[in-house]
């Protein structure tokens, strides 16, 4: 199962959508091991009011000792950057 974390972009197909930060927890916690890969923008727009901008996500990911292949689909370059330095120091996979 892949999981799609985008307040905007639709989802290509075969992609379980997640548009907000809780949103995107609460699924995890119920399908984490049929979970193969996380792709993730970094900024939640209207949704960051239900857990933040989605760097949140992998943070929370870190905090409860979860790790799944990640790919990074976001335009912004710094959140880009901010998200990497969480994947590297937890030696989780990023997948581009």
């Amino acid at each position: 199962m892949k999981l799609w974390v985008d307040d905007l972009r639709r989802p290509p197909k075969g992609y379980v959508w997640c548009k907000s930060v809780n949103d995107a927890i609460m699924f995890i916690e119920q399908n984490c091991n049929e979970i193969e890969l996380i792709d993730i923008d970094h900024d939640a727009g209207f949704y960051a009011y239900d857990g933040g901008d989605y760097i949140q996500l992998l943070n929370w990911l870190e905090v409860v000792g979860l790790s799944f292949p990640i790919r990074i689909h976001t335009m912004n370059v710094v959140g880009r950057q901010n998200m990497q330095l969480i994947i590297r120091k937890n030696g989780w996979r990023e997948v581009r």
